[in-house]
C-alpha cells in the first residue's frame, strides 16, 4: 500500500514512523501532484488554521477532495479532524468539508489543559487505548451516517468513522500503541 502523510505542518514524522513500524512505507505529502496514486492519506495534528490555509493555498485541498469523493481513505488526527469536518464552531477558516461532523477547536482549553487518559475504543478490542489530547477538538454533533467510535466518560465524542474517513481528537501517533493506525490500514485494504 502507498500511504501519504500530509507534511505541510504538524506531527507528520510520528505518523510515518508508526506506519513504518507496521511494515508500510509512508511518504510525506507536500505538493498536489504527490497525492496521485495514494491508497490512503493521513492529515496529522498540528495547527489547524495553518494546515487549512496551506492546503487551500497550494491547491492540495481540491486534489484531496476529488480523491476523497472517489473513495480515498483519509485519517485525520486532532487538527486533521478539524480539517476533515464539514463544520467548525467559531472559525471562518475553510475545512475540507468531507466528514459530516461539526467540531469545536481547543475544546478543553489552552496548552496547559492538555491531558492523557485511557480510552475505550471497542473497534480496537477490549484493551484501553492511550489518548493524548493536546489543545484537542471535540465532535459537537454528527449525522446519522457517522459512527462514533469513542467517547470520554462524560459522553464527549472524540473519535468517529464515516465510510473510509476516520477522525480522532487525540494523537495516536504520539503513543506506542499501533492499533489505530492498523485499523486505518484495514480500512485502506478494504477489510473493514
Amino acid at each position: 500500500m502507498k500511504i501519504g502523510v500530509l507534511a505541510s505542518q504538524g506531527a507528520f514524522i510520528e505518523h510515518i514512523t508508526m506506519l513504518n513500524q507496521l511494515g508500510e512505507k509512508a511518504s510525506p505529502i507536500r505538493l498536489p501532484d504527490e497525492v496521485n496514486g495514494l491508497d490512503g492519506l493521513i492529515i496529522p495534528g498540528g495547527e489547524s488554521t495553518t494546515i487549512s490555509l496551506l492546503l487551500h493555498g497550494d491547491s492540495l485541498a481540491s486534489e484531496i477532495k476529488k480523491l476523497a469523493e472517489n473513495g480515498l481513505p483519509i485519517m485525520g488526527t486532532c487538527a486533521g479532524m478539524i480539517v476533515l469536518a464539514n463544520g467548525v464552531s467559531g472559525s471562518t477558516v475553510p475545512s475540507l468539508g468531507l466528514m459530516n461532523i461539526r467540531v469545536r477547536r481547543n475544546a478543553f482549553g489552552r496548552q496547559r489543559e492538555s491531558f492523557e487518559t485511557e480510552l475505550s475504543i471497542p473497534v480496537l478490542g477490549e484493551d484501553r487505548f492511550p489518548g493524548v489530547f493536546i489543545r484537542a477538538p471535540i465532535i459537537e454533533n454528527s449525522n446519522s451516517n457517522v459512527e462514533i467510535l469513542c467517547r470520554l466518560d462524560d459522553g464527549t465524542s472524540v473519535a468517529a468513522r464515516q465510510g473510509k474517513l476516520l477522525a480522532t481528537a487525540f494523537h495516536p501517533e504520539l503513543t506506542d500503541d499501533p492499533r489505530l493506525h492498523q485499523y486505518f490500514l484495514e480500512i485502506v485494504a478494504g477489510h473493514i
